[in-house]
């Protein structure tokens, strides 16, 4: 089965061509950081106006890298959600008349899930159950996943999402846009344990995370010690400081998520989403992973951001099982992955899906 992947539910406009939910032909993502970098972050209005520009031609160039037609096409999966909601439309509406228009399925698949897939692309077959760490600059959730499909949100943020927090503090320490990467190679030349920044605790117990804390304690330290954003040239002291704040972020992600691995006792750890391009991050799961004796799973750098490839995969999951959406088939920036298999089976019942 070939199945066209669409994606844009954020700032990357997305497409891909994937053969029986794992063999990648093509992926092609146009970035989008350029035309947001002035404003240290996306601009909703922006993003979905360039994705209503980019959104054919790339759809095009994942056609001819895989050397396929569109009727050679099989079913289209498309990003139904969460997400900006201009976004979203832009791809929803794009997918539903391509598939329209060559009379073959299309599934609406969920952003978040999409990058549970991820992993699937490029590694051997997951052994479940699985306990997944999806970090990126929208999402950071730990799910317990008994088997695919089937989903259990065991932890969240509790406010910033992980890689909003690297933004936003590359943007305090005048580094610029996308924080994360600046950030990781600063913390390379930098002294990790010279600052000890705080880890949140959550005050009902649960095993959540939470970041906005840890920025204000980097607000806090830059203020009480004079310190002035970069803006250009980065000092030794603000390479220290990245590598503390990098230390003590990732070290909230892993407390949680060695805690939950203690108690769930899964037989594979998953760690998906843009942040986990972050080798300080890889390098500390690999280490859970080798203490529980369990493997672990990341995608590859070019799976881990926004890509069109994991959702043709998750799409492809569903289409097998017969399952595929409607000409109603409408953008949710709400769409949730906990209790997966129930909101199917209750859109299933209001008309939305059909088998």
């Amino acid at each position: 089965m070939l199945v066209l992947g669409v994606e844009s539910s954020c700032d990357e406009t997305a497409a891909a061509v994937v053969r029986d939910g794992r063999e990648m032909l093509s992926s092609v993502i146009h970035s989008q950081i350029g035309s947001h970098m002035a404003w240290g972050g996306v601009v909703p209005e922006i993003a979905a106006r360039e994705h209503l520009v980019k959104i054919e031609p790339v759809v095009e160039k994942a056609l001819e890298d895989a050397n396929v037609s569109a009727e050679d096409l099989d079913a289209v999966a498309v990003t139904q959600g969460p997400g900006l909601i201009g976004s979203l439309l832009v791809g929803v509406c794009y997918a539903k008349a391509f598939a329209y228009g060559l009379g073959i399925p299309i599934v609406g698949v969920n952003h978040i899930e999409g990058h549970v897939f991820s992993v699937t692309l490029e590694n051997p077959p997951v052994e479940f159950p699985a306990l997944a760490l999806i970090v990126s600059g929208g999402h950071t959730n730990i799910f317990y996943i008994p088997r695919l499909g089937e989903y259990e949100l065991v932890s969240r943020t509790r406010d910033d999402a992980a890689g909003e927090a690297f933004d936003k503090a590359a943007k305090m320490l005048g580094l610029g846009y996308p924080g994360g990467p600046i950030i990781e190679t600063l913390a390379l030349e930098g002294d990790a344990k010279k600052i000890r920044f705080p880890t949140a605790k959550i005050s009902d117990g649960r095993p959540d995370m939470s970041f906005s804390g840890l920025k204000t304690a980097l607000a806090r330290y830059m203020r009480e010690n004079a310190i002035l954003p970069a803006n250009g040239d980065a000092s030794q002291e603000i390479k220290d400081i990245a590598a503390s704040f990098q230390r003590a972020l990732i070290r909230g992600l892993m407390k949680s998520f060695e805690r939950l691995a203690a108690d769930r006792m899964p037989q594979s750890l998953i760690v998906a989403g843009g942040v986990a391009c972050n080798l300080a991050l890889r390098d500390a799961a690999s280490e859970l992973a080798e203490k529980l004796r369990v493997p672990v799973y990341f995608p590859s750098k070019h799976l881990s951001t926004d890509n069109a490839a994991m959702i043709a995969a998750a799409g492809h999951f569903y289409l097998a099982q017969g399952r595929s959406a409607g000409l109603d088939l409408a953008a949710d920036v709400t769409l949730r992955l906990q209790n997966l298999r129930t909101d199917a089976l209750e859109r299933e019942a209001k008309g939305n899906y059909r088998r």
